[in-house]
């Protein structure tokens, strides 16, 4: 059902100054919208005031956003870094929301809420919460972010918003008093195999993560979400998920990104995140798929927006098809742990620019590093990554492909990076390390490297602890390695 577009009105301004969306007495606005004043110039977020929704029927005070308190810290917390949970992470339960569970609820025993006061908000049942931006400027659009999972279906709502929220130029904006709204009769049907999501509110939702959300943890065959041409800029994380297929209309038109990072959303004080299976989940990046098997990304472009540690794109999960996507991060812009399967990926990142335990099957891949390409954590029982006629090209002077150093006092006497027919572009000539610790089972392999131009790479010089395979010497192992379903551990990659 499309938005019923009623006439457009100011809001407690002169006519004109603030142009809302959903439009003033809209009807069949989808619950996962977010709220947008459009100004004549860029606005200014204030540091007070409060955003309050209410339900029409009875006054009732549905969702608030308080300006003064901050989005989420902007320095990192000193001290060591803090051990793993003693047991594994139990993904178990029903899935806990704004509307039944206060943001910052420790999801695991013993684990400390995060240190200091800021915004928080549940997303896609993590209920110790992430840090969010409730009111995101770009140009002379302010987009407002509700607290997730408030607004229901069949109902009406009205905003109210104090003038201290944001400021123009030129004084105009005193506030919202009477901004009122009725959302869809009815979700999609249960049984839904297809949903459409578009930032424009024509689709059956706004957001990525709204028709997420929708989809059951368990449900039969594959669930499509459709996501058209738009910008969308929201934290993804789903957990629980399987047979779900996101596809954007195009590559580029399809755009889903935050700034998040390690510092913004911190593991917990005293709990690790993310090192071995089990581990506590992380919250740093843009767009994460946790705990979660059989799911598909295709034709749209992921980002984090922010530096240091930050993925674009984390994976947790088993038997996940990543085709004809464009990831862009910082530290860590890809991590990937479970059987994955890349095609046409192109990945930006600035550093460690692939992180994770892998398996990891790359074909026909694009990767841009400003620092080492690769830090690989696979253990002795699986692959780590492996990369099929992919590009590599350094973007801030030589690098290496992948390093190897001791990690805390630890390390990864498995880890595996092998290269077929790839093609390198700003590699340094050891290419692979530094190599801490024992490396007589580290297999950082090569068949072939090439330069831009076509001509075999000089690899005379490269790391001890690094291998070039021999057409045929080691013909069998090549013919290994170019098999997906070898390295992944008997699974076959094929698009739904």
């Amino acid at each position: 059902m499309k938005l019923a577009f009623l006439a457009v009105l100011a809001l407690c301004t002169p006519a004109g100054a603030a142009t809302p969306f959903p439009p003033n007495g809209a009807t069949g606005v989808n619950p996962d919208t977010h709220l947008v004043l459009r100004f004549a110039s860029p606005p200014t977020i204030g540091h007070a005031g409060r955003i309050r929704i209410y339900d029409a029927a009875d006054d009732k005070l549905v969702d608030e956003l308080d300006l003064g308190i901050p989005a989420g810290p902007t320095e990192r917390a000193p001290g060591p870094y803090p051990p793993y949970l003693a047991t594994p992470y139990d993904y178990g339960g029903p899935r806990r929301t704004n509307a039944d569970t206060t943001p910052g609820t420790p999801s695991a025993p013993g684990v400390q809420p995060a240190a200091g006061h800021y915004q928080l908000t549940i997303i896609g049942g993590f209920t110790d919460g992430f840090h969010f931006h409730p009111v995101i400027v770009h140009g002379n659009a302010a987009t407002i972010y509700p607290h997730h999972d408030l607004l229901r279906y069949g109902k009406s709502y009205y905003v109210r918003i104090d003038p201290g929220v944001l400021t123009v130029a030129d004084g105009s904006f005193k506030g919202v008093n009477d901004w009122r709204f009725t959302t869809k009769a009815r979700a999609p049907a249960a049984d839904a195999r297809r949903v459409t999501v578009a930032a424009d509110g024509s689709g059956d939702f706004d957001t990525v993560q709204g028709a997420l959300d929708w989809v059951p943890d368990r449900h039969a065959g594959r669930v499509t979400i459709f996501v058209k041409n738009g910008d969308y800029e929201e934290i993804v994380y789903a957990r629980n998920k399987h047979d779900v297929t996101i596809q954007g209309e195009s590559r580029d038109g399809v755009r889903i990104h935050y700034a998040n990072n390690e510092v913004f959303n911190p593991h917990p004080p005293n709990v690790g995140t993310n090192e071995l299976p089990g581990s506590f989940p992380s919250r740093r990046a843009a767009f994460a798929l946790d705990h979660v098997h059989g799911m598909v990304l295709e034709n749209l472009t992921i980002a984090t927006t922010a530096n240091g540690q930050a993925e674009g794109l984390l994976l947790n999960g088993e038997r996940t098809i990543v085709k004809n996507v464009t990831i862009e991060g910082a530290g860590d812009a890809l991590q990937t742990n479970g059987s994955a399967y890349f095609e046409n990926l192109r990945l930006t990142g600035t550093g460690d620019t692939i992180l994770g335990r892998g398996p990891a099957y790359f074909r026909h891949c694009e990767i841009a590093s400003r620092g080492a390409f690769m830090w690989i954590r696979n253990t002795q029982a699986n692959h780590g990554n492996v990369f099929d006629r992919c590009t590599f090209r350094a973007t801030g002077g030589e690098t290496v492909l992948a390093r190897l150093p001791d990690n805390k006092g630890r390390n990864y006497p498995y880890a595996e990076a092998v290269l077929l027919d790839a093609t390198l572009i700003g590699i340094a000539p050891e290419g692979w390390g530094p190599v801490d610790g024992d490396a007589a089972h580290v297999r950082f392999r090569e068949f072939n490297s090439r330069a831009a131009d076509g001509r075999p790479v000089d690899v005379s010089k490269r790391h001890p602890a690094s291998r070039q395979l021999d057409k045929d010497r080691d013909a069998d192992t090549i013919a290994h390695y170019r098999d997906p379903a070898w390295v992944l551990g008997g699974w076959t990659p094929h698009s739904p």
